[in-house]
């Protein structure tokens, strides 16, 4: 399909919609970072409520406010990796396979995976603070945690599971031709397919964030651009391995320079 094509065809609501919920994620991930001294600037306008609203940090938010603040995260940082699934989906829909109501529904059960995913990383990142491993905006503290993580990380990326994930990400048509169902709730069943496998590909990548830090919006967005490109046919085979072994010695460096340290 040509490009222009393509882009003519993302113009239509449902698509204007997905970005629009992206940016509004984005956004509201922006807004969260913003530095609590910062925040304090906004009583002038009389904007209280939002103050409190954009509060994260887990002695201040609690679970629920971390969970919330997971939840958008997943979302603006994983739908647009799902982007070459939800075009196939919406080839399927011009073709007249497919509705509009299925590619919302598609969308729906793919973000509920990504929610579930949200709720556990809360209570992680709650109970690592209370332990004194990572700061208040959620960048660890411990050179043997941030070790850990990379290094779990890096040697994901060469494990057959995620390979196996990877190859569906990398071929939708196939995903979808694979499990298409001709029953009311397929385009759900669909979604939660697909949030499964995205999972399966992205959940060592997105703890990270506790290296990086949850709340780096810098980091946010390269670690979604890694993302992104992994899941490309004809880059992500460059990308994966690559990335796994410089995760790895990173993590081992840190770990080394620990050591040496308590020397």
């Amino acid at each position: 399909m040509q490009i222009a094509t393509r882009i003519r065809q993302m113009a239509a609501p449902h698509w204007l919609a997905l970005f629009g919920l992206v940016l509004l994620g984005w956004g509201g991930l922006y807004a969260m970072a913003v530095p609590t001294d910062d925040l304090a600037m906004a009583q002038i306008y009389g904007a209280e409520f939002w103050r409190s609203l954009c509060v994260v940090s887990p002695d201040r938010a609690g679970y629920w406010g971390l969970a919330a603040m997971w939840a958008i995260m997943s979302g603006a940082m994983m739908a647009p990796t799902a982007l070459p699934a939800l075009a196939t989906y919406d080839d399927m829909r011009s073709s007249g396979a497919a509705s509009t109501r299925g590619f919302g529904e598609l969308i729906a059960g793919y973000l509920a995976i990504w929610l579930g995913f949200a709720l556990v990383a809360a209570g992680a990142q709650l109970a690592l603070f209370r332990l004194g491993l990572i700061s208040p905006l959620g960048q660890s503290l411990s050179v043997w945690l941030s070790g850990a993580l990379l290094i779990g990380a890096g040697l994901y990326q060469f494990s057959a599971f995620k390979e196996a994930c990877l190859s569906k990400c990398r071929q939708p048509m196939s995903f979808f031709m694979q499990y298409w169902r001709n029953t009311r709730w397929n385009a759900v069943a669909l979604g939660l397919r697909l949030g499964a496998v995205c999972l399966g590909c992205c959940w060592a990548l997105m703890l990270l964030g506790f290296v990086g830090g949850v709340m780096n919006i810098a980091f946010m967005g390269l670690a979604t651009l890694v993302m992104i490109f992994e899941k490309l046919p004809d880059i992500g085979r460059y990308v994966t391995k690559p990335l796994g072994w410089g995760l790895t010695i990173l993590g081992l460096a840190l770990m080394t320079n620990g050591a040496m340290n308590l020397l």
